[in-house]
């Protein structure tokens, strides 16, 4: 599982707080933008799988939850990785659904 699998959710989570949460695992450096492309192609597999019910198929708690979709990365974005993330997070936000991104500790 992981950022370059684009046909398979990695992770999928409920948060203390009741949100169901669907985790990417983003192992790749930030030294090109082909990294943004791959990053890209699974964010819109992730919505894709939210938006046509697949989510409510496959995992029924999800329902009447709200979602987010969270990336946890390896390695600290360059300047464009941080731009392409913050207009993701606007993007999801105003489909309804919370964003976010944290880098790996460890």
């Amino acid at each position: 599982m992981s950022v370059t699998n684009s046909d398979v959710v990695d992770f999928i989570s409920i948060s203390p707080k009741g949100d169901v949460v669907l985790t990417i695992s983003d192992h790749l450096e930030w030294n090109n933008n082909e990294h943004i492309l791959i990053l890209q192609d699974k964010i819109n597999a992730y919505l894709r799988f939210i938006e046509s019910g697949d989510i409510y198929q496959q995992y029924p708690e999800a329902r009447d939850r709200n979602i987010m979709v969270e990336v946890v990365v390896k390695y600290d974005p360059d300047s464009n990785g941080k731009i392409f993330l913050d207009r993701v997070k606007e993007i999801l936000n105003e489909a309804g659904y919370e964003f976010r991104f944290r880098i790996l500790e460890g």
